[in-house]
């Protein structure tokens, strides 16, 4: 009578069919954190390359679709959500495709508690509470609540995820497009309050101010567009997932593009570059001082589109580095807890927690040191960001490297492309060494051991990857016996199964 019993143990794996593509799409866009990128890097873009800032946003979106096609092509043939660490794995080996998860990881650490604090910050400035604002106890008691919060909702459901994502991406939006429509409306009308100047389409060329400035530019561009795969590491959990979440990977660079340069060109129209260099320093607050300057006593409406900006990706961050976490706890290249699966939820709540506990702890130790340490540590990100982004366009071209010359389409958009975007972010990763080298480029100005705070940032968290990857090398060696293959021609040709 055994076999008439029915199985009412609860399903194993992440929940399929949760989300749709334009769902997947929301959350590749928030990860992004449209708004307080363009707070955080417009001002020292313009520094650097003056009414070019447009041009160098058009120069960095290039890389970041020639890498999401990368994304795009990986996914098709293995719909698994660690991406970079399952891809680079299959097709390059283990060690690599340890360390490409690694970074993963570490980049939702390193930026969750900053997310957090700006969404809390600028929230308070919105709603008039300024001396909330300016308390940390009160800053960093909130940004913990909301991190606590936000990886609550992650826990519950990809479904919940999903809507509170909606909401968020539709607010950001609809404010970032009335800044920009009032700007550009004053700027042609002369009635700003600051230096307009009249749009020109030679704003669009990267090269008017410089290769060396370009570099510096491109750099802060990268930092504008990272994110978007996080609709990609949703793949088992995206209906059709063999090629939605890739879509909606390149869709997401592409609408940011638009954004950008909407907001860029209105801001360097209304306010001028002469504004924008003189408060390069002000970081994320210069879109507080442009939001009183472009919209008087609204200012709260851009106030609140980085503020919920902020809060949408503390959100979508933190699912990268869960769902990285999960699928290397799967292949036992991480302790198998971080494979748990919560039996009602169907999320990787272990895995979840985890990210966000450590997070805290990172946000709340760093803000110890001070706060110039933690802008230090947000710096470092560049160095990680490069180089999983690189690591995962070289794969492509490795996994695939058997049907390169099938087609001009598989030879351009699946060898060439992805190799040139990894080869520029390969570039880029080399100066971002080069500039963090010196301690007078980083926020704090000081040396820690001879170099730049975050270049002692970035080796500290790359070394001690290495260790606990040869440590559990040590431990659980069945991972490292996996080795490289190619792409299944059945996969490649769309006959999925």
């Amino acid at each position: 009578m055994a076999e008439d019993v029915k199985d009412v143990r609860p399903p194993r794996g992440l929940k399929p069919d949760a989300i749709g593509f334009v769902d997947a799409l929301v959350i590749g866009l928030n990860s992004t954190s449209p708004a307080y990128s363009l707070a955080a890097v417009i001002g020292p873009v313009v520094a650097l390359v003056g009414i070019y800032a447009p041009g160098v946003v058009l120069a960095s979106f290039v890389p970041m679709l020639l890498i999401a096609s990368a994304f795009f092509y990986l996914n098709k043939v293995d719909q698994d959500c660690g991406t970079t660490f399952s891809w680079v794995t299959r097709g390059m080996g283990p060690w690599a495709g340890w360390l490409g998860g690694w970074a993963i990881m570490m980049t939702g650490v390193l930026v969750v508690g900053s997310l957090a604090d700006v969404a809390v910050r600028f929230g308070l400035l919105g709603v008039g509470l300024d001396s909330w604002a300016d308390s940390d106890l009160v800053v960093q008691s909130l940004t913990v609540l909301v991190i606590l919060v936000m990886t609550a909702i992650c826990v519950i459901g990809t479904e919940a995820s999903a809507r509170v994502q909606n909401v968020l991406i539709l607010a950001q939006v609809t404010f970032l497009l009335v800044f920009a429509v009032v700007a550009i409306y004053r700027a042609y009308a002369g009635t700003s309050t600051l230096d307009s100047i009249t749009p020109d389409i030679d704003w669009l060329n990267p090269f008017g101010a410089g290769g060396a400035a370009l570099t510096g530019g491109l750099l802060l561009g990268v930092f504008m567009f990272w994110g978007w795969e996080s609709a990609v590491n949703l793949t088992e959990e995206v209906r059709g997932s063999a090629s939605a979440p890739g879509r909606a990977g390149i869709w997401s660079t592409i609408v940011l593009l638009v954004t950008y340069l909407s907001v860029g060109i209105a801001v360097v129209a209304y306010a001028g570059p002469a504004f924008l260099t003189e408060n390069a320093d002000e970081e994320e607050s210069i879109f507080a001082l442009l939001a009183g300057e472009v919209m008087g006593g609204w200012d709260w409406v851009v106030l609140l589109a980085v503020s919920t900006s902020a809060l949408a990706s503390t959100q979508t961050t933190i699912i990268p580095a869960s769902r990285t976490a999960l699928s290397m706890a799967r292949r036992h290249a991480l302790p198998s807890p971080f494979a748990r699966i919560h039996p009602r939820f169907r999320t990787p709540h272990v895995a979840t927690w985890w990210v966000a506990g450590v997070a805290i702890a990172w946000y709340l130790v760093v803000n110890r040191i001070s706060e110039n340490a933690l802008f230090d540590s947000l710096t470092a990100l560049s160095l990680l960001i490069a180089f999983y982004y690189a690591l995962t366009g070289l794969a492509c071209a490795v996994y695939y490297r058997r049907h390169l010359t099938e087609s001009v389409r598989n030879f351009v958009l699946i060898g060439i492309g992805p190799l040139v975007g990894a080869a520029l972010l390969a570039w880029l990763l080399v100066e971002s060494v080069i500039d963090m080298s010196d301690p007078a480029n980083s926020y704090s100005g000081v040396s820690w051991f001879g170099l730049g705070p975050p270049l002692v940032i970035g080796i500290g968290i790359a070394a001690t990857g290495v260790v606990i990857m040869c440590v559990w090398r040590l431990i659980s060696p069945e991972f490292w016996a996996e080795r490289p293959g190619v792409a299944d021609p059945e996969l490649v040709r769309g006959r999925e199964s």
